[in-house]
């Protein structure tokens, strides 16, 4: 691109924004920010998915924009970095327990361990530092037990727009009952 504002080709300042973008961006909204046109754009993009054959970074195409990613083939080594590999396998108790946060929220631990006939203090511990669960206040209670409650993190783990999209309890008592 021989349009060098600042110093910078088109590309690079494409690149630039969708570095700092939280969502997908359409063509029209990078071209209204970089005052060039669309077309312009569409160039730089294909500019810049030519430049990152090979690298670690990628240009994902989605809900009508354009965001920048990290190659599929680094999800290992960004996961383990970002420490996701541990959220990824959560064991029975710690999958009871968030089962009964997510459907009694707000809640304290001793409700929790009521519910589950056992002491839950290190399972409840080891999903907040996944970031599934946060304290979402205190009880009214002898004590003042934090209450506990699913974070946004909880619902992009498990692929949930909202909490109602959780199945109904009935739901899963069934399949339970039908699982061999």
């Amino acid at each position: 691109m021989a349009d060098n504002r600042n110093g910078l080709d088109l590309a690079a300042r494409v690149e630039s924004v969708l570095f700092v973008a939280e969502e997908p961006v359409s063509t029209h909204r990078l071209a209204q920010a970089l005052e060039v046109t669309s077309e312009r754009v569409e160039r730089a993009l294909d500019t810049l998915v030519r430049d990152y054959e090979g690298r670690g970074l990628r240009l994902q195409y989605c809900g009508g924009g354009v965001q920048l990613t990290t190659a599929p083939e680094a999800a290992p080594h960004v996961e383990r970095f970002l420490g996701l590999q541990s959220r990824l396998h959560l064991s029975q108790a710690a999958l009871e327990a968030l089962a009964i946060v997510a459907y009694r929220q707000p809640i304290t631990r001793p409700d929790v361990e009521a519910i589950r006939g056992v002491g839950s203090d290190s399972v409840l511990r080891t999903l907040l530092n996944a970031g599934l669960i946060d304290r979402v206040g205190r009880d009214d209670a002898v004590g003042r037990p934090f209450l506990y409650g699913t974070t946004a993190e909880f619902l992009q783990h498990f692929g949930l727009q909202s909490l109602d999209e959780l199945p109904e309890l009935e739901q899963i008592a069934e399949m339970v009952r039908k699982s061999p």
